[in-house]
């Protein structure tokens, strides 16, 4: 008798999933639809896709475009997350067609677009409350409830525990797929939602095209069966924590870094961010939330593991928070944070280091004698380098660098010119300088 050809001491891949191919070295975009433009509609979003796909934009995630609930409305518009009609499109943002419009331009510009998905609660007048109130959890003198332990009072949330909400809500995130062709969802407050039946839908959605799916959330386990990728809320506490002077990089490197190439697989890919609608809304903008370091955390949260995103307004200098019940647009105007973003996503595409997942390359530490003050380190993917050195400190730093398992010519980022590393590099660094130094085998 033969005996099965298994062992247990054979390791088992975690990630059973697999990521469609354009999401190997792509970058993401949250489009806030209604400050997008003064009119806040699809189609003028259209009007803008040529600089978006300039500045290095390859997903579009556009914030909710379902028709926003009336009962119980926050202000005068209302909360893009309180859904009405998971069917149905906003028309304050324009019609079916218009929408079918916007998501062809955005494929015609060689980008993708993905749905921002609320699963876990809908409006008070959702049809669904009058048809099937069984689908609603209830509170204990058995009324509708918003989510529990939170003050969204123009929402009521859904109890998973039915089978038949699990199928609803399984067929709504298919009719996005089939009938508009989009690429794939961001699920708000993902771990809410129990994880099987994300696994299950994300089976059911690959069935129909590849998918990429984001979690609005950081469990590892969400990558197993569901989700591409998760939040990195952690690496934004962090880095605003240094932005603030309340820990140093030492933080970084040894309570986060360790513990996210120890844990998460490879293939679990995390965005990178340094403002979202969530943290913009309620928790200030990106100029008061990180000052001086700004440009320092936006080029870390690029040249670290995992996807970034930028959202709506800050390539333009946005130095407020945008009103988030009521019409508050964009003001677009030049900005030198529009020729970052450019510079490290064009860096990005072209260096395999840099791509996202397993495509891309781990983060190795390179050692220095200021381990509390700079950060430094080296992303290598089949012959493509790049090397990582940050000040990330209000404070002026004389830092020595071993580099000596990185010896070669590199071209720099910021002026283009090529730099010879030896052995040791030694730079005297002003508080929040970086230098990013790359080469690639083509």
């Amino acid at each position: 008798m033969t005996k099965p050809n298994h062992s247990p001491y054979q390791p088992k891949k975690y990630v059973e999933i697999t990521a469609p191919d354009w999401v190997k070295n792509a970058t993401l975009y949250e489009l806030n639809i209604r400050q997008f433009s003064e009119q806040g509609t699809f189609k003028e979003i259209e009007k803008q896709l040529g600089r978006l796909k300039k500045m290095g934009i390859d997903i579009i995630w556009l914030m909710p475009v379902h028709p926003i609930g009336e009962v119980n409305r926050k202000g005068s518009l209302g909360s893009y997350y309180s859904v009405k009609n998971y069917y149905g499109i906003n028309p304050e943002f324009g019609t079916e067609e218009d929408f079918r419009s916007l998501v062809r331009a955005i494929h015609d510009n060689g980008m993708y677009v993905i749905l921002d998905w609320v699963a876990n609660h809908t409006s008070w007048d959702n049809q669904l409350v009058e048809d099937y109130p069984d689908w609603y959890r209830k509170s204990r003198k058995n009324t509708f409830q918003s989510t529990r332990w939170r003050d969204y009072d123009d929402i009521i949330e859904f109890d998973y525990r039915n089978e038949e909400l699990r199928k609803y809500m399984t067929d709504a995130l298919k009719h996005w797929v089939t009938e508009y062709d989009i690429d794939g969802y961001r699920c708000d407050i993902a771990s809410f939602v129990p994880i099987d039946f994300w696994e299950n839908v994300r089976a059911e959605l690959d069935e129909i095209k590849p998918v990429f799916m984001l979690a609005e959330a950081e469990d590892k386990d969400l990558h197993k069966r569901a989700f591409d990728a998760t939040y990195n809320w952690t690496l934004w506490n962090i880095l605003h924590q240094i932005a603030r002077d309340e820990t140093t990089v030492k933080t970084l490197a040894e309570a986060y870094l360790a513990e996210h190439v120890s844990i998460f697989p490879k293939e679990a890919i995390r965005m990178n961010f340094v403002d979202n609608h969530d943290k913009n809304s309620w928790e200030g903008n990106q100029y008061s939330n990180f000052g001086d370091a700004l440009n320092a955390a936006t080029v870390f949260s690029v040249m670290m593991d995992g996807i970034p995103l930028v959202y709506s307004g800050q390539e333009a200098g946005l130095d407020r928070s945008l009103e988030f019940f009521e019409k508050d647009p964009i003001e677009w105007k030049s900005d030198e944070n529009e020729i970052l973003y450019t510079t490290l996503f064009t860096l990005k595409h072209n260096n395999q280091a840099l791509w996202n997942g397993d495509h891309g390359g781990e983060m190795v530490r390179i050692m220095n004698d200021r381990m509390d003050q700079a950060i430094s380190f080296v992303r290598e993917k089949n012959g493509d380098k790049v090397l990582v050195f940050m000040n990330l400190s209000k404070d002026h730093a004389l830092v020595q660098f071993d580099t000596s398992f990185d010896i070669s010519v590199y071209t720099n980022l910021f002026t283009g010119k090529l730099q010879s590393i030896t052995g040791t590099l030694l730079l005297d660094m002003q508080p929040w300088e970086y230098l990013i130094l790359h080469h690639t085998s083509s």
